[in-house]
């Protein structure tokens, strides 16, 4: 197949695209460079079967070009981070929306077979009830949970009135070999990862109790393949490990010092994905468990070297404007 991969030098792009060609496939990668590095290509652009292009979704004019005769769709690129998209909502619109949208408009007028998405589990907000099934409530926090799902939105309704056969992933905590160090919310494998090459303590919010459920990139991917080599179409389906675990866990297999910072609002305290849906739909179910996932993190740690670093200073003025917009907020609704 000629797939396209949007965000494909970002961090799950970049694996999704090694994946295609380790199964023979050609592969594009579409990205503006904002987030992505041209580092994550190292292990395969040598392949003569993998092709760069630096294009931002946003200029539909561009992308329609690169869109001709390609079979499957990877959708990754878009913006990521609270407080970023707080700060700067209509940039969020525009790319993680408005973006969505002129792909997923290439997509069918090239009459693409197969087009899958990347939607966030933050699009839960704060969850009723764990694990965390499809039918739970919609409850975005902030702008970018916001745009991931209206992103989705879009997706689900080009498949249903266009007949572009496509699907929607709801990801949890995915975490890996190139995760974004970058970001003071969200990514905390980069950030820690980070902080222990620079023997910097670990920065645990709150007590270090709250759970997420970590997923392996590499599952990651698996699920998307198994998305577009299916026939399923006008769905969306959580993918989570099966299961959750504790920052303080995480803290303890990655070994080194904590600094405990406080606890930010609009986070939950637990995330866990109810998987019945995709694994009845698609067959699929992670492999990679919490411990074996760490371990491999650790062993490509050297990859983390030339990264950002983030301390405690700096995720602190990232928690002063989180308050900061709550409190306007509040002020506003009085």
């Amino acid at each position: 197949m000629r797939t396209l991969v949007t965000g494909g030098a970002g961090f799950i792009g970049s694996h999704i695209c090694q994946e295609l060609l380790s199964r023979g496939h050609q592969v594009v990668a579409l990205d503006n460079l904002a987030n992505g590095r041209l580092e994550n290509f190292d292990e395969f652009e040598d392949s003569k079967k993998f092709e760069f292009q630096k294009i931002d979704i946003l200029d539909l004019d561009r992308l329609a070009k690169i869109f001709k005769g390609v079979d499957w769709v990877f959708h990754m690129a878009g913006l990521a981070d609270i407080v970023p998209s707080i700060e700067k909502p209509d940039l969020y619109f525009d790319v993680n929306v408005k973006g969505t949208l002129n792909v997923l408009e290439a997509a069918k007028n090239a009459g693409v077979k197969r087009f899958a998405y990347a939607a966030s589990s933050s699009s839960y907000g704060i969850p009723q009830s764990y694990p965390t099934s499809e039918t739970a409530l919609i409850a975005p926090q902030y702008p970018y949970a916001l745009t991931k799902y209206l992103g989705e939105e879009l997706v689900l309704h080009w498949s249903q009135t266009y007949k572009l056969p496509a699907v929607s992933l709801r990801l949890f905590n995915v975490y890996g070999p190139r995760s974004r160090t970058s970001g003071t919310y969200g990514a905390v494998f980069g950030v820690f990862l980070a902080q222990k090459l620079s023997h910097k303590p670990f920065t645990v919010v709150g007590d270090g109790e709250q759970t997420r459920d970590f997923t392996f990139v590499t599952d990651v991917v698996d699920a998307f393949i198994l998305a577009v080599e299916s026939d399923v179409s006008g769905e969306f389906m959580n993918v989570g490990s099966g299961n959750t675990y504790s920052v303080n866990r995480l803290v303890e297999l990655l070994g080194g010092d904590v600094e405990y910072i406080p606890k930010r609002p609009g986070e939950p305290d637990c995330t866990f994905a109810d998987v019945g849906k995709i694994e009845r739909l698609l067959g699929w179910k992670a492999k990679v468990t919490f411990e074996e996932g760490v371990q491999k993190m650790i062993e490509k740690i050297d990859n983390w070297k030339a990264a950002p670093v983030w301390d405690s200073g700096s995720i602190q003025e990232a928690t002063t404007s989180w308050f900061k917009f709550l409190g306007n907020q509040m002020k506003a609704d009085i």
